[in-house]
């Protein structure tokens, strides 16, 4: 019988494996299986990388491993080159030499004829000796009513005397401001900055003062800024994470093609945004879907299509399986459209109905999509941002001044995201007052083409706080 039982089990056994592999639902299901572990091994790699990637706070902007083929740095060989550059011939010098022909290198003969002479031009850094000015500051009583009455200088900054008689000029108080707030360089380091290339001695705390002086000194052209801002036709908003004394706050930049408002405050929600937008504002606003933006109602909106969303669905598709693909991938050729139709558009402009017409067809199939009901959770929660987002997707079709996205925001924050990561914030309310004035002084500065350095030196020698004379603030709101 047990003879029996064992020949039994080999049958089974040898019949099993051609059994199995005719059953269809077993194929399935084994590559299914499959399926699952690859995915799972995918996943695992990614977390390991993710949390990898949180401990690596030295490269705030690295976009991953290299290529394996990268394109070789610089232009392409050909027509397309452009054209060569090098640096100009100065139009002076300050000192000449003769570098005269001694021995022959190769064989040590004095027997040389001299063919021709050429010029060779040296630019360097003389050695800088700060300039100390002396002012003779004369101090009477008034016979009338018995005021004291100081005398000052069109070259001085301050009216302090006594114990704090001596200190920085103009331009060493510019100059540390755009390395501290604008360049984001620590205060150490704009110290050690000053001493060994300008010979000036300062310590951190004497630089901390006379940044703030510097902010007070901004503070009616902070205000100017903030007043175009509101007044503007098109504005971008964005926000980022910020320290103020260990704290957690919120870093706005508001961003015009004119100009750029910082503003450190203590959330990131509609109250906060109407510090400086008006709760009424009724231009274009350029920005991403963070919900409380969308509190403008009287503005006309566009969410960020070539960054955010288009980004956002790509990340769906590296994860997305079979069937749960097509809503990100369908999403995705839209955008791209509409990206393309306004490239094309920028040779070939259309009529004001043929926008029209071409943003409707455009509406209309996103729409088609948006009524889509996903059991997918990435894909829901797609459709339900859209579905929030649906009127402010287009608005750059049909109006040419507006961007596709909120970059001039993100392109504002930058700089202050690697400010943060250099030193970490601000370490008191008046710090914070003090860095959203001078960076958005300096920044402003850049998008007008404008020397900053001529114009704060002017409003710290001015007897009283002034608005400088930039382009913007001279036209007006």
């Amino acid at each position: 019988m047990g003879v029996l039982t064992r020949a039994g089990k080999r049958v089974v056994g040898a019949l099993r494996p051609s059994v199995l592999a005719k059953c269809p639902r077993c194929d399935a299901l084994g590559r299914e299986v499959d399926a699952l572990r690859n995915e799972n091994l995918q996943l695992r790699a990614s977390l390991v990388e993710a949390q990898r990637a949180a401990k690596r706070q030295a490269a705030p902007f690295s976009k991953g491993a290299p290529k394996p083929n990268p394109k070789p740095p610089g232009r392409k060989r050909g027509p397309n080159y452009g054209k060569k550059s090098r640096r100009p011939i100065p139009d002076r010098f300050d000192e000449s030499y003769e570098a005269s022909i001694g021995r022959c290198p190769r064989c040590g003969s004095t027997n040389v004829d001299e063919t021709s002479v050429v010029d060779q031009y040296e630019e360097d850094i003389p050695v800088v000796r700060p300039r100390v000015r002396r002012f003779r500051v004369h101090i009477g009583q008034c016979r009338d009513c018995d005021a004291r009455v100081q005398g000052r200088h069109r070259l001085q900054t301050s009216d302090a005397i006594g114990a704090a008689c001596v200190h920085l000029g103009p331009r060493a108080r510019t100059l540390a401001a755009d390395l501290s707030k604008h360049v984001g360089t620590s205060l150490g380091k704009v110290r050690a900055i000053l001493r060994t290339t300008f010979s000036l001695s300062v310590s951190r705390g004497g630089l901390s003062q006379t940044l703030d002086r510097v902010g007070n000194t901004l503070a009616p052209t902070y205000d100017a800024f903030i007043e175009q801002v509101q007044h503007s036709s098109v504005v971008a908003a964005d926000e980022t994470g910020w320290r103020v004394g260990g704290q957690l706050r919120w870093l706005w930049a508001f961003v015009t093609p004119q100009l750029t408002v910082y503003r450190i405050m203590d959330g990131r929600g509609f109250e906060e945004a109407c510090q400086v937008l008006p709760p009424d504002f009724s231009g274009n606003l350029l920005r991403d879907g963070w919900a409380p933006y969308r509190r403008f109602e009287q503005a006309t909106h566009q969410s960020c299509i070539g960054g955010h969303l288009i980004r956002r669905c790509k990340q769906i598709l590296q994860t997305a399986k079979q069937g749960a693909a097509r809503l990100p991938h369908a999403v995705l050729r839209i955008l791209q459209r509409s990206i393309h139709l306004r490239d094309h558009w920028l040779d070939c402009p259309p009529s004001p109905h043929g926008r029209a017409v071409h943003v409707g067809i455009l509406a209309a199939e996103m729409d088609r999509f948006l009524a889509w009901k996903p059991t997918d959770d990435e894909n829901r929660k797609l459709v339900k941002h859209l579905r929030n987002e649906r009127d402010a997707l287009f608005t750059f079709l049909l109006d040419p001044t507006v961007p596709a996205s909120n970059w001039w925001g993100e392109q504002a924050i930058r700089p202050a995201v690697v400010t943060r990561k250099i030193w970490g914030g601000n370490r008191t309310e008046n710090g914070a007052l003090t860095q959203q004035r001078i960076a958005s002084f300096f920044r402003t500065s850049d998008q007008q083409g404008v020397d900053p350095y001529p114009l704060l030196e002017a409003a710290l020698r001015a007897p009283a706080p002034m608005v400088l004379a930039l382009p913007s603030l001279i036209a007006g709101p």
